[in-house]
């Protein structure tokens, strides 16, 4: 990865020309305190910003596709219309920040403190991705691929974090079948522990779930929204 020093990021924000866009993919950014600078409309994917302070920084219409931010401050910094897919957020201080018009599809918001953080109807991917309130159907792909359809019930707790796949504490099997429907099962097995069953018209329940909902890979029974997007896991 190539190293873009302090001195030199400043002198091309400088000397740039107005609507210019700049291009500074897979860099790894110094380490240095960037707070209040103006990185709008450039293209940072696959940069490093470790190690670095970055509190109030512009990166609206930027693009920071998978960068690495790891814990770096970042209170306040404004990401308004920002390409922020797949970027790695974990431990940062995101308080204040705005993600208005923000893709975040599959950004890491694991132990990232988002107090005051501020989204509008724009923001993509930040917003749970099932319903918040209300009973619901839900579709997981288990061993040999058996379907299975899920009622998700009004008093089910449910999550979901940056990526189509949601989690719920408890949900009863309605149906088991082929991918093509021409079978019916009684059973099937997770993908993930194969001593998890899931048996028609019983239902399932998670006692130890985890309702930290950035927390994708954790304890709870994921499920997806629609049968192709749990076909397509």
């Amino acid at each position: 990865m190539k190293r873009l020093l302090a001195r030199d990021l400043q002198e091309a924000v400088a000397g740039r020309k107005k609507g210019e866009r700049l291009m500074f993919r897979e860099y790894e950014i110094e380490p240095s305190d960037y707070s209040g600078w103006d990185l709008s409309n450039m293209d940072f994917t696959l940069c490093s910003f470790s190690g670095s302070v970055m509190n109030h920084v512009d990166f609206h219409d930027s693009s920071v596709e998978n960068a690495l931010f790891d814990g770096v401050p970042l209170k306040g910094t404004d990401f308004t219309n920002a390409n922020m897919r797949t970027a790695s957020f974990r431990y940062c201080d995101m308080r204040m920040c705005s993600i208005r018009g923000a893709d975040l599809f599959g950004a890491v918001l694991e132990y990232a403190l988002l107090e005051g953080i501020i989204d509008d109807e724009r923001t993509q991917w930040f917003r749970l991705h099932c319903p918040e309130k209300g009973a619901f159907l839900g579709y997981k792909k288990c061993v040999n691929d058996r379907m299975v359809q899920l009622l998700i019930p009004a008093d089910a707790r449910r999550t979901s974090a940056t990526l189509p796949s949601c989690r719920c504490d408890k949900a009863k099997v309605l149906t088991i079948k082929s991918f093509d429907f021409r079978q019916n099962f009684e059973e099937a097995w997770s993908l993930v522990d194969e001593n998890f069953v899931y048996k028609r018209g019983e239902w399932v329940v998670v006692k130890d779930f985890n309702e930290d909902r950035w927390m994708d890979s954790t304890t709870g029974i994921h499920f997806w929204m629609t049968r192709k997007e749990a076909e397509a896991y």
